[in-house]
Parts: structure tokens; C-alpha cells; sequence
């Protein structure tokens, strides 16, 4: 009896161990003007705020509506089959500029948001008129609900689109944490740990923003 009450304390210890150890496994930052694609009119523009002092935007004052044009998509190698969330770099300036469409392949079908308007894909941010991190959510007409991706492992394809002008983007946040209390996730700007497989984008759309944000 002695003996079958030790082996249960063991046991017991090594389940809180374990569970006081969990830890995840992957997350990875990139910057927004590191797109491998950014497509007019979302260009790269400056801010001293923004990470490395860059962003991507569809440049204009907030207004109600919006532009449904431009985009930043990013291809992303997903290392472990697994489901992810994103967190964002963003700035809002009020309820009129802060939105974006937002679909993730394989694990989203192959559809334009910005024509569909499908509001699965919808993102609304909450407005703090400063930088500050945002996950990435469903605003759907039943209230808005954070996004969980059932990703493969292997190449994907996340777009960011324009829905509303003057929504500025940052940073995309990549994890499998998925808590939705950020302090707890701790997102972060991109560093040494982060592969950046390309260089940021030299195509008419960004080196015309460049030059337009120096006027």
C-alpha cells in the first residue's frame, strides 16, 4: 500500500510539472512592408511609432465606407500541422478605419472578401486612435469572436485586405498560443529568431508610397 501511494505522489508531480511547464511551440513576427505581395493602393508608408518605422495602409482620412481595394498577403511556411491565431501591430483612428478582410489558405477556401463581403473574414479592430496589439476576429452580425486557424504543415497564404481606408498595419503575429489575454501571449516585434525570406518590396505600389509619404 506503502508502495502504490508513492508511485500516485510521483505521478501527481510529474502531471503538475507537466502542466506548469507547457509551453508552445511556435510563433513568428513579420513585418507588413515585408509582404510578398502589396497591391495598390495599399503602399508602405512611415511612421516613428511603427516597428523598423514602417507600415501598410490604403492611404486617406477615415471616412464611412471604404476603399475594398489593395491588399498585403504574406506566404508563410507552417512548420507543424496545428491551429494558429494572429495577433496585429495596428492603428485605428476611429469607427470609420477600423476594419480589414482577412483570409487565411488552405484553411479559408480560396475567395475574394472584398468582393464577397463575406463577414467570416471580416476583422474589426478596436479602436484606440494609438498603436497597440489586436487578435485577429470574426465580426460577424452576432458580435465579434477571435479567429482560430486549423493550418497543415507547409506553405500558406494569408491576405490582409483593405475594407476601410486610413486602417494602418504594422506587424502580423503568428502563434499557437491560443489565449485571447495579450499579456499572456506576449506578441512581439520581429527579431533574430524570425527568417525574413525576402526583402521588402521594391514594386511600383510600395516605392510610390515611399515617395508619396515624403511630400
Amino acid at each position: 500500500m506503502r508502495n502504490m501511494m508513492y508511485v500516485l505522489s510521483i505521478l501527481l508531480i510529474i502531471g503538475i510539472l507537466m502542466l506548469n511547464g507547457v509551453s508552445y511551440s511556435y510563433d513568428r513576427a513579420i513585418e507588413a512592408e515585408m509582404a510578398d505581395t502589396i497591391e495598390a493602393p495599399m503602399v508602405v508608408a512611415d511612421d516613428d511609432g511603427a516597428s523598423d518605422g514602417k507600415y501598410v495602409w490604403m492611404e486617406g482620412p477615415p471616412l464611412a465606407g471604404g476603399g475594398d481595394q489593395g491588399w498585403a498577403e504574406f506566404i508563410i511556411d507552417i512548420p507543424t500541422a496545428g491551429t494558429y491565431a494572429l495577433w496585429a501591430h495596428v492603428f485605428v483612428w476611429d469607427g470609420n478605419s477600423d476594419s480589414f478582410w482577412v483570409t487565411w489558405q488552405p484553411a479559408d477556401p480560396d475567395e475574394d472578401a472584398q468582393v464577397t463581403k463575406n463577414t467570416e473574414y471580416r476583422w474589426s479592430i478596436g479602436t484606440k486612435n494609438e498603436w497597440h496589439w489586436d487578435r485577429i476576429n470574426h465580426w460577424l452580425d452576432g458580435g465579434t469572436f477571435d479567429r482560430e486557424w486549423e493550418l497543415p504543415a507547409g506553405e500558406s497564404t494569408l491576405r490582409i485586405a483593405v475594407r476601410e481606408d486610413a486602417a494602418k498595419l504594422d506587424v502580423v503575429f503568428i502563434t499557437d498560443n491560443l489565449s485571447d489575454n495579450v499579456e499572456e501571449v506576449n506578441p512581439r516585434f520581429p527579431g533574430p529568431e524570425d527568417v525574413t525570406p525576402v526583402e521588402p518590396q521594391a514594386k511600383l505600389t510600395t516605392t510610390w508610397g515611399n515617395l508619396k509619404s515624403q511630400w
